[in-house]
């Protein structure tokens, strides 16, 4: 996996790898936020931005690491799952802030809602293990790897 950005925008999975469930949209962008304003006034970009939480994956030779920025977050607003053996899931939700009547908002850039992230992990991976912190707005989560099996190899003899 490249740490060079994408030519599509941001630090996003390759899509060949196997590994990343993640999906290229090529409308992203497209739509200006004023036409997608829906009834609350909040935009589809506004909603997006958090709901495409960024995580950072990177491979030890001990365990797989996952590091996701969700600034403003606590723990209890979290989730990390493991379904079906090999696939692990974090999600969570930013709730709106509550809106007094005589407020008066001059700009609105942090956004609110659920957010999902799912990764395939490899054979190798121990799902029984994972382990989850959360210091600073950052979560990381490590899924640690079984040992390589190594072949086991056996000594002939050569007679004569």
């Amino acid at each position: 996996m490249s740490l060079v950005p994408s030519l599509f925008g941001g630090r996003r999975s390759n899509v060949f790898d196997p590994f990343s469930l993640d999906a290229w949209d090529p409308f992203e962008g497209f739509f200006t936020p004023s036409a997608l304003t829906n009834a609350s006034g909040s935009t589809a970009r506004d909603i997006a931005a958090f709901t495409n939480a960024r995580v950072d994956w990177k491979e030890t030779p001990e365990a797989h690491v996952f590091k996701a920025d969700l600034p403003g977050l606590k723990k209890e607003e979290v989730k990390v799952e493991v379904e079906d053996k090999n696939i692990l899931q974090i999600s969570g939700e930013r709730s709106k802030e509550n809106e007094e009547k005589n407020d008066k908002w001059h700009r609105v850039e942090r956004a609110s809602g659920k957010f999902m992230r799912r990764f395939k992990l490899p054979e190798n991976a121990k799902m029984e293990e994972v382990k989850a912190t959360m210091e600073n707005g950052v979560l990381t989560v490590t899924v640690p790897k079984a040992p390589e099996k190594k072949p086991e190899v056996k000594s002939i003899d050569i007679s004569g």
